[in-house]
C-alpha cells in the first residue's frame, strides 16, 4: 500500500513539472510567412474608418477565394493603419496568397452602399517599411 501511494505521488509531481516547463517557440523556418498589402479605396465618398472597407474586401475575398482559400490566406485587416486622408489601408495575408487577395479586390465594387475601387499599392514583409512606402504617402 505505501509503494502505491509513494508512486502516485512520484507521477503527480512529474505531471506538475511537465505542466511548468514552457513550450518551445516554433523555428523561424517553420513560422508561416506573411506579406503586408496595402490598398487604397477611389471613391467619390470619403471613409474615416476602415471597418466598412475591411468588411467589403473580406466579402470579396471570401466569394473568390472561398471559405478554404481564406483559411490557407490567413487574411487579416489591419483596421488600426486606417489612413483617412489618402484613404489607404493595410492587411496582413500569406506569401504564397499575395496574387490572390490582389485579384479578389477587383470584386469590391461597392463599400458600405457608395460605389468605390479597392486598388493594391504595393507589397512588403516589414510591416514598418511598408507604412513608411505606402501609407505616409498619397496619389
Amino acid at each position: 500500500m505505501r509503494e502505491k501511494e509513494k508512486r502516485k505521488v512520484i507521477l503527480l509531481e512529474q505531471k506538475l513539472q511537465m505542466a511548468k516547463a514552457k513550450i518551445k517557440p516554433l523555428l523561424p523556418s517553420l513560422r508561416e510567412k506573411k506579406r503586408y498589402l496595402a490598398y487604397e479605396v477611389i471613391s467619390k465618398h470619403k471613409f474615416h474608418d476602415a471597418v466598412h472597407v475591411s468588411k467589403a474586401i473580406l466579402d470579396a475575398a471570401n466569394d473568390f477565394l472561398g471559405h478554404s482559400g481564406m483559411a490557407k490566406a490567413g487574411l487579416l485587416t489591419l483596421n488600426d493603419k486606417w489612413n483617412p486622408d489618402s484613404q489607404r489601408g493595410m492587411m496582413r495575408v500569406n506569401n504564397k496568397h499575395v496574387d490572390e487577395l490582389k485579384a479578389s479586390l477587383v470584386f469590391v465594387k461597392n463599400i458600405g452602399g457608395k460605389d468605390a475601387i479597392v486598388k493594391s499599392v504595393g507589397a512588403s514583409g516589414i510591416l514598418r517599411k511598408a507604412q513608411q512606402k505606402y501609407l505616409n504617402k498619397a496619389g
